[in-house]
């Protein structure tokens, strides 16, 4: 008995430490945003159907997206003609870019849609788009965006951290590198 005591005396306070960090998360998920949405636009110096053309493809993020760029040995793959439906680019990367997979959902004559699915840090599945709106002849707005549910108790993080902005952060920088690849 004496060691239960001496045991409880010396882990009370850890464990109520623990009791109270849990809580605190289950009552912060309460109030945390349950979705995230981003989007970011940027105007590019060349027609429509070039630029088109070049983001329909969904391989080519590898060369403006910034996560491409987070992880140099990162694996990748890739199921399906590229730049149609049901195309898949899969990865597996170090613990910036994680692992998982987008697959080109819809193709229409402005915009791509798009699934993206994480199996690594966490499983999630979300949305993401990139559309062109031609401001004229030869000058187009790209819009890169995502929309996604943060499920609960995760969304408490999002009392601390502006997931949304991070993203966009991120979607204007791969927007920043596309420009000067198809103005060149």
């Amino acid at each position: 008995m004496t060691f239960l005591l001496l045991l409880w005396k010396i882990l009370k306070y850890p464990l109520l430490l623990i009791g109270i960090l849990v809580i605190a998360v289950l009552v912060l998920g309460l109030f945390g945003k349950k979705e995230m949405k981003a989007e970011r636009e940027i105007v590019i110096n060349k027609p429509k159907a070039v630029v088109y053309d070049y983001i329909k493809l969904l391989a080519n993020q590898n060369q403006y997206s910034k996560w491409a760029s987070m992880d140099t040995n990162m694996k990748k793959s890739y199921r399906g003609e590229d730049g149609s439906v049901g195309f898949v680019s899969a990865w597996d990367g170090n613990s910036d870019v994680g692992k998982g997979e987008q697959e080109i959902k819809k193709i229409g004559t402005d915009r791509i849609d798009y699934e993206l699915r994480f199996e690594k840090p966490f499983k999630s599945t979300n949305t993401t788009f990139m559309s062109t709106t031609a401001i004229n002849d030869s000058t187009t707005k790209v819009t890169w965006g995502f929309e996604g549910k943060i499920n609960y108790p995760l969304n408490a993080m999002s009392v601390f951290t502006d997931m949304s902005k991070s993203i966009g952060d991120d979607f204007e920088e791969g927007l920043k590198n596309l420009k000067p690849i198809l103005e060149k």
